[in-house]
């Protein structure tokens, strides 16, 4: 199921949306003992393709702890500034 949500960076794709969709994913696995965090952490490279598996393959090692730091990076990567400042523009007019 979490290979059927591909995201593979480009710029026509929504990176909000594929993160929630990847988490409703996660949440139906339960693990006892292993909280939801690592299990999101421990499968979000499935779903990336081409320049967004690059762009994770950056992070060397253990770079990237946390759930919240990935989810953080990916935005900032893939959801940058100039996007949400379109956003509220469109939405304002």
């Amino acid at each position: 199921m979490v290979q059927g949500n591909l995201f593979h960076g480009l710029l026509s794709e929504d990176s909000y949306l594929h993160l929630a969709t990847y988490i409703k994913i996660c949440n139906m696995v339960k693990i006892a003992g292993v909280p939801e965090d690592a299990i999101h952490l421990n499968l979000f490279s499935f779903p990336l393709v081409g320049e967004a598996k690059r762009w994770l393959h950056l992070f060397k090692g253990n770079s990237l702890r946390t759930w919240e730091e990935v989810v953080e990076k990916f935005l900032k990567k893939y959801f940058p500034e100039s996007k949400t400042a379109e956003g509220k523009v469109e939405i304002s007019s």
